[in-house]
């Protein structure tokens, strides 16, 4: 490591931190394990499939709103160039269809000029030696008509609103409306739609694709009960509120390999609206050990522990780990010493970082030299369509 004992030892009396011997040896060693963590992530590759990363660093899935017409942008590549240092980036959830389209200014990948724009953005990634994963969804009942094009449809396996509300560049905050309980044509149809959007990203020049089954949208809306209502077999039992999900998966696998896929799955979340239940741990027992089978390259399992007190028991962690074979990703307000030590006691194979990539666009570069992390974000601008706290950090690039 750069710094030696002695100079972190007279770098803390210099600060004029009064320790004992005792207590300045347990900082160095706590500093120095730190650093060596961020190393290793830093400067170890890792085969994700057939997907080989750089370094273990893996940038998550970030909606951010910058996709003006729902088509991705320079604005949209510049800030994924920025963070090409990462081994593997996850993009910001991305429509399969104008049915699917939700949040304002998100973007899709189901026209052609959508696809042509994705491209430059996977080609400038790959230009760093990095990888890059489209995050495909259909936001079911968790839109609005002015949030999408004239003859859209919002549909959900039965017609149970959503709590809350949702913005719109027109009239602001809206209720979310009721949606429209889907037909098995719907259902085929947009199975079609993951699977055309999944073939439109080989042709965009993605690595590989991330099928967003969490976070209260549609595939998420078909695992519960509460949002399910169904009487056939899409609904009622474990099983039949998981066929969906699962066929989508295997339908996806069968159209460009399953070893570019994963999948990402958020249980206990309470985003969306959606509600916990008594069967959480058994349905997605039963559905890890079913994506098991298809034989996909990762699971994602998302803890949004850190922003809605969602917890996932570490129990439930532990029987995924055990039914899925293949890598598993954990994400949810990971630091560098926590990610280790999760990695190392066998939860995860791989962690994601989520809000440090946010305003340190260099992170690979700031763990490489042990520089400190920017940590001032400024929420109110996440989401808005202007550069400030997207690509734009004069603080952070010098």
């Amino acid at each position: 490591m750069k710094n030696t004992y002695f100079a972190q030892a007279l770098k803390l009396l210099l600060d004029g931190t009064m320790l004992s011997a005792t207590k300045i040896k347990k900082s160095i060693i706590k500093t120095q394990n730190k650093q060596q963590n961020a190393f290793e992530m830093v400067n170890c590759p890792f085969n994700l499939g057939s997907v080989y990363l750089k370094n273990q660093i893996i940038m998550s899935t970030k909606k951010r709103c910058r996709a003006i017409g729902n088509r991705p942008n320079e604005l949209m590549k510049e800030y994924y160039k920025q963070r090409s240092g990462a081994g593997l980036i996850i993009t910001e959830g991305t429509s399969i269809s104008p049915n699917g389209l939700g949040n304002a200014r998100i973007p899709g990948i189901y026209s052609k000029p959508q696809i042509e724009a994705w491209e430059n953005t996977t080609s400038e990634v790959h230009k760093s030696g990095g990888k890059i994963f489209v995050k495909l969804m259909h936001s079911g009942r968790l839109s609005h008509p002015l949030n999408m094009p004239k003859g859209s449809q919002i549909l959900s396996p039965s017609a149970v609103k959503a709590f809350g509300k949702i913005w719109t560049d027109s009239k602001k905050m809206q209720d979310f409306p009721m949606p429209k309980e889907m037909s098995t044509e719907d259902i085929q149809n947009v199975k079609t739609e993951f699977i055309n959007a999944a073939i439109n990203a080989m042709q965009a020049g993605f690595d590989g694709v991330e099928i967003n089954a969490g976070s209260g949208y549609l595939l998420e809306q078909f695992i519960s009960p509460i949002s399910n209502i169904r009487k056939d077999n899409y609904g009622g039992d474990i099983k039949n509120r998981c066929r969906f999900v699962i066929e989508v998966v295997t339908a996806v696998a069968d159209a460009i390999g399953k070893e570019k896929i994963g999948i990402r799955i958020s249980p206990y979340s309470i985003a969306g609206g959606m509600q916990r239940y008594q069967e959480i741990e058994a349905t997605y027992n039963y559905l890890s050990e079913q994506i098991n089978m298809i034989g996909i390259s990762y699971l994602h399992l998302s803890d949004h522990s850190a922003v809605e007190s969602a917890i996932v028991p570490l129990e439930l962690k532990k029987i995924i780990r055990n039914n899925f074979k293949s890598t598993i990703i954990l994400s949810g307000g990971y630091e560098i010493e926590k990610a280790k030590n999760d990695i190392n006691c066998g939860l995860a194979d791989l962690v994601v970082f989520g809000r440090p990539f946010l305003n340190n666009p260099i992170q690979i570069n700031k763990l490489k030299n042990t520089w400190p992390l920017s940590i001032d974000l400024n929420i109110n601008l996440f989401y808005t369509a202007v550069k400030t706290v997207y690509s734009e950090f004069p603080a952070c690039i010098a």
